[in-house]
């Protein structure tokens, strides 16, 4: 991928549309529309790297209520010949064909290799990356059975999607206020992860969410892990302008 002249990369994670309530989430949703107008002068490509809702599940012919602005946004900017990819968070793994079929835009559910501009990324939410986290990869892997998920979709979305949103709401990070610290290299499971690729191969950027962490952190050979952060405290983004990748703050 080559960026043309005078247009960036954008990246963007984690903006957990849908909590605390549906007040500050319409806030939010409404900045960030505003944030996706400003890059779309210079945006070649947008990265929308897993969580952008705090539950999201999609059955045959329903998706989650709410969200137009976002949507739309997203159909204009697509339409107006930017590229986007999404990924799929822990937040939001029941993505099916909705985004690819309506907004003509990819879901990747794993992370993604990509050389840009002559400089390789790996990109990915980074959920169930890295070593330990057992009982929370081995739900992962339940959730995104097709069987558990067609059995799933057998109960009523009303009561499907109160389930999901129940359940995505008892973690404390999300609901906004406080702020996770980083922990060390020794005990972050994405830095691990970033040395044990670099072990095997060089990249030259890691671009992860999940952590809510505004982060650039240097690694071995040059590289850069790059933690995007989140729109909850912080409203983080990276911008790859074709030689360095950086973090900027909307704020």
């Amino acid at each position: 991928m080559t960026i043309p002249e005078g247009k960036k990369i954008y990246f963007a994670s984690d903006f957990h549309l849908g909590i605390p309530d549906h007040a500050r989430s319409l806030e939010r949703e409404r900045r960030i529309c505003r944030w996706l107008d400003e890059i779309k002068s210079d945006a070649a490509h947008l990265f929308l790297v897993g969580d952008l809702f705090d539950s999201w599940m999609e059955y045959r012919h329903v998706v989650p209520k709410g969200y137009v602005r976002f949507l739309g946004k997203l159909g204009e900017l697509r339409d107006s010949g930017i590229t986007i990819e999404a990924f799929t968070g822990n937040h939001d793994l029941w993505m099916r064909g909705y985004f690819q079929e309506e907004l003509d835009i990819p879901v990747h559910h794993e992370p993604v290799e990509r050389i840009i501009n002559g400089k390789s990324f790996i990109i990915g939410h980074g959920d169930g990356l890295g070593p330990g986290d057992r009982g929370y990869k081995v739900l992962k892997s339940i959730l995104r059975n097709p069987v558990c998920q067609w059995l799933y979709r057998r109960v009523h979305p009303d009561t499907g999607m109160g389930i999901a949103s129940y359940f995505s709401r008892l973690g404390p990070k999300h609901e906004g206020g406080n702020k996770d610290s980083f922990k060390g290299p020794e005990r972050e499971f994405l830095v691990q992860y970033c040395l044990s690729v670099l072990e095997k191969r060089h990249i030259d950027y890691f671009v992860f969410g999940h952590r809510h962490l505004a982060l650039e952190y240097p690694l071995p050979q040059n590289s850069l892990y790059i933690n995007l952060g989140d729109w909850i405290n912080f409203d983080s983004y990276a911008v790859f302008e074709g030689q360095q990748l950086r973090l900027h703050y909307y704020k």
